[in-house]
């Protein structure tokens, strides 16, 4: 199936950076969130966006403005009806979403792929919820999206070869770098990376090494373009913290369990960045400070 108009569900960081992609490639897309000022603010960030382009040399203003006219907000689920594909980038809730799936499946047609953003769900509970599993992929999007090249494109083992393929070639056509993954939670990235995260906080716990200097050390001696405390202030405490809880409850090994510090430092308030207050303190964006309350 030919995939000419693209929903997406929530205008967050995550949606609008879908959304904004997904039309700088030429779809006409429909974006959809439960109230207008939230439609106004993604709406207002993907311009901000597009306009940093423009000044970079890296897009033409006449591009721009053609971007932005192919861009529709709504507060109605009724707009996504026609859509060739729906991507959901609500919050990790598997309740939520799964409502949201049942009563979208009713409303868009029947030939539709429906696709999850989801980073840690298993997309075949998601895809249950819905009448049509065999059409229900996994597009893991990375922020920010309009930036970062990978896409992990997951099959459960319904997924039909063709609304997968279809799939994989959109994520293409979006200009990124896709990689096929099985359905299991965390794929391909997470499963590999919130062990490593979660094993640099122990190591703090258990006086290793600081903050700094743990951070330091994989910056120079992996060559990481960030260490594992910046990370997780830019991912989110709060956001890491729930992943590992998913995670666990599906692999129940150790190395998914989330340290003491962490749930400590959620239930504080520090969640990174967004708090401007998580391993590091912030002020303007930058870095005036780490914690020290161990």
């Amino acid at each position: 199936m030919a995939i000419k108009k693209v929903g997406v569900l929530g205008c967050g960081l995550m949606g609008s950076g879908i959304a904004q992609v997904a039309a700088q490639a030429g779809y006409d897309v429909v974006v959809r969130e439960v109230e207008q000022k939230f439609i106004d603010k993604g709406l207002g960030g993907i311009q901000k966006s597009l306009g940093k382009f423009v000044e970079k040399g890296k897009m033409a203003q006449a591009d721009m403005d053609a971007t932005l006219l192919r861009l529709q907000g709504s507060t109605s689920l009724e707009a996504l009806a026609d859509c060739d594909i729906v991507i959901e980038a609500i919050i990790e809730n598997a309740k939520l979403k799964r409502e949201t799936y049942a009563e979208l499946d009713k409303i868009v047609k029947p030939e539709a792929i429906f696709a999850s953003n989801t980073s840690s769900l298993t997309i075949t509970e998601l895809s249950m919820a819905t009448a049509r599993p065999k059409q229900f992929v996994g597009l893991h999007f990375f922020n920010p999206v309009p930036l970062m090249k990978l896409v992990e494109v997951v099959r459960t083992i319904l997924t039909t070869d063709e609304s997968f393929n279809t799939a994989y070639e959109f994520a293409k056509s979006l200009g990124k770098d896709p990689v096929s993954c099985r359905d299991n939670s965390g794929f391909i990235v997470n499963r590999l990376l919130v062990p490593y995260i979660l094993d640099a906080i122990r190591a703090y716990e258990e006086g290793v090494g600081s903050i700094e200097d743990i951070d330091k050390a994989m910056v120079l001696g992996c060559n990481y373009p960030m260490g594992p405390f910046q990370l997780l202030d830019f991912v989110g405490l709060d956001t890491t913290y729930y992943i590992t809880h998913v995670m666990y409850e599906e692999y129940q090994e150790k190395r998914f369990a989330s340290p003491p510090l962490l749930k400590r430092m959620v239930l504080a308030g520090r969640y990174g960045r967004k708090t401007n207050a998580g391993f590091y303190d912030y002020a303007d964006g930058k870095v005036i400070g780490s914690f020290s309350g161990l």
